[in-house]
């Protein structure tokens, strides 16, 4: 599978709404939606008011990324604003499990989200609960940054953890993500890549989100 969700954090936010309509005509599969804190990550995004102001522009499911503390309290609340899928992260969570079942009963595809520094392996117990993993191939916070190049090494090894656990999880890359390193990711068993600069930044979006599907 190969499915681009490009992150609205890179978008023009004085011209949100014909991103979203380019993005709308384009071969992009999901729009990322990053929300961040200013706690959990040192920046500060935007929440659900943005977030539903989004789902009325988007004809794409929306990927909302949840980089806050003790994001399970604010589940009802983005299911509420329109997010289809919404993915928090393991080192954010106490009670991990109370909160992917809730997100699932909500009526959303949950994901879990974990750190570069954080292994795979800590997700054994949860993983056949998880509709998606996302890997982090950037410290999360900001856009621009530098590709970890160990990130490929952890695509593979959550790729031998799904086929064992739960061979419908979708693996999911963020953070320097590029028509460069797209499909050695791919092959590495990636299903879902995010990008963002690689897209808004581009001379054609729409040209950059084909070549990141091939």
């Amino acid at each position: 599978m190969k499915l681009v969700s490009p992150s609205l954090l890179s978008a023009d936010f004085t011209h949100l709404g014909s991103d979203i309509a380019m993005l709308n005509q384009s071969e992009c599969d999901w729009l990322h939606v990053d929300v961040m804190d200013g706690l959990f990550v040192p920046n500060i995004s935007f929440g659900q008011p943005i977030v539903r102001h989004i789902k009325t522009c988007s004809t794409k499911p929306l990927d909302v990324h949840l980089m806050i503390m003790d994001p399970g309290r604010y589940v009802e609340d983005f299911r509420q604003a329109g997010a289809d899928i919404l993915t928090v992260h393991y080192e954010a969570c106490t009670h991990l499990d109370r909160v992917v079942h809730s997100i699932r009963d909500h009526g959303m595809k949950a994901g879990v989200a974990l750190n570069p520094h954080t292994s795979v392996m800590l997700l054994q117990d949860i993983i056949a609960e998880c509709d998606l993993v996302l890997l982090m191939s950037v410290n999360p916070g900001f856009g621009g940054q530098k590709f970890i190049e160990n990130t490929y090494k952890k695509v593979q090894q959550l790729c031998e953890l799904c086929c064992q656990q739960n061979p419908h999880c979708l693996i999911e890359v963020d953070g320097g993500v590029n028509p460069q390193n797209a499909a050695q990711l791919y092959a590495a068993g990636a299903d879902v890549l995010v990008a963002g600069n690689a897209v808004f930044k581009s001379e054609n979006p729409q040209q950059t989100i084909h070549d990141l599907k091939q």
